[in-house]
């Protein structure tokens, strides 16, 4: 059996050969075993301000961030640096560097909300220009001269340090003569955290200045999966053969517009074929040739050795979660570590996943983490189960459950969780309900280990 906790499927109603594996006699509620963890938890154990890790991208995430932060924020946000669409390729293509949009956008959901300069700090720093490039250029210089209401509530020290950053970013826009900068839609925080990237040349530096100005709690970590000053490119691979350059081009091609992207698979054309894997390409070339292996960020390395749950979050699958999960280091760690690793699955289908199961959601993962389809040398052979062995699942999702697949690769807990419908995306988590069971299935997890070392875990209903 896998690495970590080994519990059985656990959906409502559902008949599974998996389920003879266990003795009848193993098997507890949910709510027993809460009681249980609850009475037999102290303030240091993980039911009490459990430590994450969450692998995600930089929207779907965040609907569930507020919900989190009211349970712990010992939480390792880990983020893609390969976004090449909206505010950030325009900020990428003339000034070059990181993609910091992802970034940008869950610290503003960690960020301080609770005194009213607060609110104005995420106000100023979460607002975006308007679309049109006039408009949003005359707004732009009004805010960068100090001018504009934005600042209202924003007292002298934090203007004058926010300003600084705004000022560096347009001083560098304009040494850039050659290059011509449209401003629609812009987002301010990507220009305050392009101008921090570019002055101390340190991306790491530039998430510390953010977080420190929006009053992130100091133990909540927002990480770069790679950490670094340069470009990064994003390919994938598809079954056919088809190579596909740029995360944008791979997930919602827009042509070139600059409007709010729509992640729905049904607006835009299909893949020819499904995707096979990602990997990093350099910034010149197009083909299997310039395929380039950058290292992982050693904070999130750390971070994977001492935290008490590892979650890969929902969003898109190939372009948010399984490049950060391609890197060399990453599936080592994770493999070894003996806690809940657990997978959140989507509500809907996008241009990535559409036709998956739940079950081609686990071995994209899990080939991403062995590396199967990259370079033979740098691969792994561990099991599916080492990587995952929960799934929580929305209550009338998209994405078929198919459990006796799931347990041929050693998944044997899929927990349901309601859901709600939001009008943009579809079918979503509902974030307290989400975030109820994450923290039970942490702090269950913990009790078993305490009180039965060598026992697995099982559960009988939700």
């Amino acid at each position: 059996m896998a690495h970590g906790f080994s519990p059985t499927i656990s959906i409502r109603n559902s008949v599974s050969p998996a389920r003879s594996l266990f003795s009848k006699t193993r098997l507890r509620s949910c709510k027993q075993l809460s009681s249980m963890a609850l009475a037999h938890c102290h303030d240091t154990s993980p039911c009490s301000s459990p430590s994450l890790l969450v692998f995600s991208g930089g929207t779907a995430f965040n609907g569930v961030v507020e919900e989190l932060k009211k349970v712990t924020t010992r939480v390792a946000h880990v983020l893609p640096v390969s976004d090449d669409g909206g505010s950030t390729a325009e900020i990428v293509r003339v000034l070059g560097g990181p993609a910091v949009g992802d970034i940008r956008s869950r610290c503003l959901r960690l960020s301080d909300e609770s005194t009213s300069e607060a609110l104005a700090v995420r106000r100023l720093l979460g607002h975006r220009l308007p679309l049109d490039p006039s408009e949003a250029k005359l707004k732009w210089h009004k805010i960068v001269e100090g001018e504009d209401l934005l600042w209202d509530g924003v007292s002298r020290p934090y203007r004058e340090t926010i300003r600084a950053f705004l000022v560096y970013f347009q001083n560098q826009i304009l040494r850039r003569s050659d290059e011509s900068f449209c401003f629609g839609n812009g987002s301010i925080g990507n220009f305050f955290f392009a101008g921090a990237r570019i002055f101390f040349q340190s991306l790491d530096a530039a998430i510390f200045l953010f977080s420190r100005v929006s009053q992130i709690p100091t133990e909540s970590l927002v990480l770069p999966v790679i950490s670094t000053n340069d470009r990064l490119t994003l390919g994938c691979e598809l079954w056919d053969g088809t190579i596909i350059r740029g995360q944008n081009e791979i997930s919602h091609p827009t042509n070139g517009r600059t409007e709010q992207i729509n992640k729905d698979y049904t607006s835009c054309s299909a893949l020819p074929s499904r995707i096979k894997r990602v990997f990093y390409m350099s910034s010149e070339g197009s083909n299997l040739l310039h395929e380039v292996f950058p290292a992982a960020n050693p904070m999130v390395l750390e971070e994977l050795t001492k935290v008490d749950c590892i979650v890969y979050g929902m969003g898109s699958l190939f372009t948010s979660i399984c490049p950060a999960l391609v890197l060399q280091g990453i599936g080592e760690i994770i493999s070894s570590r003996s806690i809940p690793k657990v997978l959140l699955l989507n509500g809907t289908h996008d241009r990535e996943t559409a036709g998956l199961s739940a079950s081609g959601f686990v071995t994209a993962i899990t080939d991403s983490l062995n590396r199967t389809y990259g370079a033979p040398h740098k691969s792994l052979n561990n099991h599916t189960s080492d990587y995952i062995n929960a799934i929580l699942v929305p209550r009338d999702g998209q994405v078929p459950v198919d459990i006796d697949i799931l347990a041929s690769q050693g998944i044997f807990h899929v927990v349901p969780v309601d859901s709600i419908h939001d009008r943009n995306v579809g079918l979503i988590f509902d974030p307290k309900s989400l975030i109820k069971a994450l923290t039970d299935l942490i702090c269950e997890t913990a009790t078993v280990a305490v009180k039965h070392p060598e026992a697995p875990i099982s559960t009988s209903e939700v």
